[in-house]
């Protein structure tokens, strides 16, 4: 049954996840799920990415969740703000701030995905797709 909604499953997938403090795991990729990775990544929520067989109708991906040292969870809260049924746009000038700063926000812009620190430095605003805590 094909998914309605792919970055709300993503979003869940990890969530789940990060609930039952699973070390990986693994869902359907595509560009847009490839890029949150990307940010998820570089704002040290995750460990890593990788990809298998891309291009091809079996294309996986496959996310290591970051835990502390004792076990703790990095990820504490993973929201999915802008929907299929309701979009959520925002100006550069009001990109929300999550948690004064300890999450971020992902904002889909014309130039791409990005956080809201970068969308507010770009000057870019658009439609706020998550919340990371």
């Amino acid at each position: 049954m094909p998914v309605t909604d792919p970055i709300s499953d993503m979003l869940t997938c990890i969530r789940n996840a990060v609930r039952v403090t699973a070390p990986t795991v693994e869902m359907p990729a595509s560009k847009q799920k490839l890029a949150i990775a990307e940010l998820l990544r570089n704002e040290g929520f995750i460990s890593s990415f990788e990809t298998k067989a891309l291009g091809t109708p079996a294309q996986k991906m496959r996310i290591v969740l970051k835990y502390g040292p004792k076990g703790e969870k990095v990820i504490q809260g993973i929201k999915r703000i802008s929907r299929p049924g309701l979009k959520v746009y925002r100006a550069s000038k009001k990109v929300p701030r999550v948690y004064g700063g300890l999450g971020m926000a992902i904002v889909s812009t014309s130039r791409g995905l990005m956080t809201d620190r970068q969308a507010r430095t770009n000057n870019a605003g658009g439609e706020v797709v998550a919340y990371v805590w």
